[in-house]
């Protein structure tokens, strides 16, 4: 599986607010460029974090895009796919609409009660790890229900664990022109941090984009 990250962030590294509120950073030009990666995958992945803050549908909207999708054989949308080891995904959240496929990466801890609420939404939940989710482990789940490409949407905490488990093959950011501050405000990649071993990165394009800079880098 090939699994690209891709993320907005203020030119001083945060994704959204201390109070974890979404921020407006990008614009016009990078959503177009952000639908198009939609596009051409064949799912797009959120932690349950980016779910619970902005409720996103995670569909493509430009319809010549869809109907490009159909052409080929492929659904409109891509798949739908929310990682989520503490069972907080509400049963109404939009990314489990019939919108398109989802899955939901949980893990063996989940409750009777909470798998059979999403069931009833039509989301196929996936068990990969004991405790909390194994993201090798479903990936290797989602590769064997038809996902190849794999796009990356966020938040923080699920980018740096894909990082931790060398899962990643491709990064892109955003950088937008504001500096939003705040040592709690989240960043591209949170969790636990690394102290050595850091991720290493090749630059592959640097493009001005919108009022800001479009980093593309290929995981070394």
């Amino acid at each position: 599986m090939h699994v690209v990250v891709n993320a907005a962030m203020s030119a001083d590294g945060k994704i959204s607010t201390r109070e974890r509120e979404q921020v407006a950073i990008s614009g016009p030009e990078d959503f177009d460029r952000v639908d198009e990666l939609r596009a051409s995958s064949d799912a797009v992945m959120v932690g349950v974090g980016t779910v619970l803050a902005d409720d996103p549908s995670l569909t493509v909207e430009n319809p010549d895009r869809r109907r490009r999708r159909e052409e080929r054989d492929d659904p409109a949308n891509p798949a739908r796919v929310v990682a989520d080891s503490r069972m907080r995904t509400p049963a109404d959240a939009r990314v489990l609409d019939d919108a398109a496929t989802t899955y939901l990466l949980t893990s063996g801890a989940a409750s009777p009660d909470f798998v059979a609420e999403i069931d009833d939404t039509g989301t196929e939940v996936v068990t990969a790890g004991e405790n909390r989710v194994d993201l090798a482990a479903g990936l290797d789940a989602l590769e064997d229900r038809g996902v190849d490409r794999l796009m990356v949407e966020g938040g923080g905490e699920l980018i740096f664990s894909l990082f931790r488990a060398d899962l990643v093959d491709e990064l892109s950011t955003f950088v937008g022109p504001s500096v939003v501050g705040g040592r709690n405000a989240p960043t591209l990649a949170d969790g636990d941090g690394f102290v050595d071993g850091f991720v290493g990165l090749r630059i592959d394009g640097i493009e001005r984009l919108d009022d800001g800079a479009l980093l593309s880098w290929t995981v070394e």
